[in-house]
Parts: C-alpha cells; sequence; structure tokens
C-alpha cells in the first residue's frame, strides 16, 4: 500500500505543508521512520526527535513549529490521525485466524450463540450462556453459567467470565481478565474465617475495555458495574459492590475496595489506592501513586496521600524538598540568638 502525501492528508483529513508527490508506504516512531514512512509529534519531551527524524512526513498539530526540510501534516488531533494512518497502511486488527467455533471448543447445549461468532481452541461455553453476533471468543477462555455477552465483544485468551455475569455490546477483555470472581469478604470468629458468599454479579456496559489480568469482583448480592465507555488498565483490582460510571480512564496496577461509587469522566493515574465505601464525583483526576481515603464531592485535579487538591499537594512537595535548607537556616538563627542573649 503506497499514498502520495497528497491522497494522504485527503484520507486522514489533514493540511499538508511539504512535497505533494513524496510518497508514504508505512508508519514509524520519530526515532526509527525512514522516508517512506509517516510518523507524529504530540508531546513536547520528544521535541529533539522531532528536529533529528528522518521520517517522510511528520502529522503535527497546528500550533507546532515546524522546521524546513520535513514534510509535515497538520491536525487538530495528531495522535488520531496517526492511528487512521497506522489502519490505512495495516487494516483493520485480526485477533485471530480461526473462524467459526473451533473442534475443540467445547459448548454446553443450553448455550446460544449468534450469528458469526468465533469460539477459538479450548474454550468452554457453560450452560444457559447467551454470545451475540460477531462476537470473538479467544482460545481458552471460560464464560460461566447464565452469562451474556453481547454482539461484537472481543474476548481475548485465558479470560475468564463467572456465572451470572453480564457484557453489553462491544465490550473487549484483554488476555487474562477475571469478570465476576468473588468478593473478599468473611466472617470472623474462635474457629477461624467463614467466606460470605458473593451472589451478585458483575456488569460491564457498552463500549468497555478491561486491561489484562484485571479483576472485577462480583457483588454480594447486586451488581458490580462499570460504565459505558470506560477503560480499565492492566491490573487493575476493582471490589465487590463498586460502581464505576461512564467514559472513565483507570491506568495499570490500581485497587478500588468495596462498594465505592465513581463519577462519570473519573481519571486515574497508576497505582492509585482507594478506600471503600466512599464517592468520589464526576470529572475527578488522580494523580499516580496517589490514596483516597475519604470522598471527594468536587470536579479537578488530586494528588498525595491522603489526596489533596493537585495545586496544594505540588507546593507541598516543593517546601518537602527544600525542608534541609530550612531546618539549616532555622538552627543558624538559634545560634546567632543565643549567642546575642549571651
Amino acid at each position: 500500500m503506497e499514498y502520495t502525501l497528497k491522497e494522504l492528508s485527503e484520507k486522514i483529513g489533514a493540511c499538508l505543508n511539504g512535497n505533494p508527490e513524496h510518497k508514504i508506504s508505512g508508519v514509524a516512531a520519530l526515532d526509527g521512520a525512514t522516508d517512506r514512512e509517516i510518523s507524529f509529534f504530540a508531546n513536547p519531551k520528544y521535541q529533539q526527535q522531532m528536529r533529528q527524524s528522518k521520517a517522510g512526513a511528520i502529522i503535527v498539530s497546528r500550533d507546532c513549529e515546524q522546521h524546513e526540510g520535513q514534510n509535515f501534516l497538520v491536525h487538530e488531533d495528531p495522535s488520531k490521525a496517526f492511528q487512521e494512518a497506522i489502519l490505512l497502511f495495516k487494516g483493520e486488527v485480526q485477533y485471530t485466524q480461526f473462524t467459526g467455533v473451533h473442534s475443540t471448543a467445547v459448548i454446553h447445549p443450553t448455550a446460544t450463540l449468534g450469528s458469526d461468532v468465533t469460539v477459538g481452541p479450548y474454550a468452554v461455553i457453560d450452560a444457559e450462556v447467551a454470545v451475540g453476533d460477531r462476537t470473538t471468543v479467544g482460545s481458552h477462555v471460560y464464560i460461566g453459567p447464565k452469562s451474556s455477552i453481547g454482539n461484537e465483544c472481543v474476548i481475548h485468551p485465558h479470560a475468564v467470565i463467572r456465572e451470572g455475569s453480564i457484557l453489553k455490546n462491544r465490550v473487549v477483555l484483554q488476555p487474562g481478565a477475571v469478570i465476576g470472581c468473588c468478593g473478599f469478604g468473611y466472617h470472623s470468629d474462635q474457629k477461624g474465617h467463614h467466606k460470605l458468599e458473593q451472589l451478585g454479579n458483575v456488569v460491564l456496559e457498552d463500549d468497555v475495555e478491561i486491561g489484562s489480568n484485571t479483576t472485577i469482583e462480583r457483588a454480594r448480592f447486586q451488581s458490580t458495574v462499570v460504565g459505558e465507555g470506560s477503560k480499565i488498565g492492566n491490573q487493575v483490582q476493582i471490589s465487590h459492590n463498586v460502581t464505576v460510571g461512564k467514559h472513565c480512564l483507570f491506568v495499570g496496577k490500581i485497587g478500588i475496595a468495596g462498594s465505592t461509587e465513581i463519577g462519570n469522566g473519573v481519571i486515574m493515574g497508576g497505582n492509585v489506592a482507594v478506600n471503600g465505601h466512599i464517592k468520589i464525583c464526576d470529572n475527578v483526576r488522580i494523580a499516580a501513586f496517589s490514596g483516597v481515603s475519604k470522598t471527594i464531592t468536587k470536579p479537578g485535579d488530586y494528588g498525595g496521600i491522603p489526596v489533596q487538591p493537585l495545586k496544594e499537594y505540588n507546593r507541598g512537595a516543593v517546601l518537602l524538598r527544600n525542608i534541609k535548607d530550612l531546618y539549616d537556616r532555622v538552627k543558624l538563627l538559634e545560634r546567632e540568638s543565643a549567642k546575642k542573649s549571651n
């Protein structure tokens, strides 16, 4: 596949600043691209790489400085435009080359499959499961009894969907995700710890994506819910009875304790820890390595342990870095004061 820059600019909706006849046949990162490949620049950290790049063209934003001797495609969202270019050259991603139901898959006779469903090798679909149209179930996936999988879902290999779980349309589970395992709940007495049965389920709404080795626990009585369009990263723990709102973004290694309610549009950086039985309102952004111990009622940016408004946290961090200098100054003043008093 090959396009001139004029053709490519028209296909991705970008303005061309450069040679319209220059031909592009692939995509690559800034530091590895050749003059036959296109790249993109969206992060100021890579300014030097952009200047030195040998890419045949670079997709940039409108406010980006453009250097002589390079071809640029100007777009309001360079990352999005680059993704469109990738699809032009690479085509849609093919998750598997298997089609239909593989002969080694085990499907209970009471399960129902929609049209154009793919079920990979050694997958297991248990009793009374319903799988929607054009859904792909990868190899070694397990889907428990009475679960429901919607249309155009992609369940990657080794994911586990426990009994009664509900995945709506276009849900993606990355490899190793576990949906609907029992929550961590025990009644303790002198004889030991006795398991509290978790009788609820998990509901993943339309267009949710769950990362590799992420665990979402079933509710004790009702539902643990991840709202429409939310994207959950790798190795995240979402405990029982948690409610996650719509269009949230959670980066990897986050832990959310039970019965917490999270609003719409919430973003959490990596390694955030969230206490149980609290609420986080809509449009909150929490910096990486923060700890949320209490309810957050106002939208905005937060950070620290425990979290506080990010500006306050940053000011405190600067003071903490300078505490040795402040300590030395205080000790000096004390010594000078003691000399004067003597």
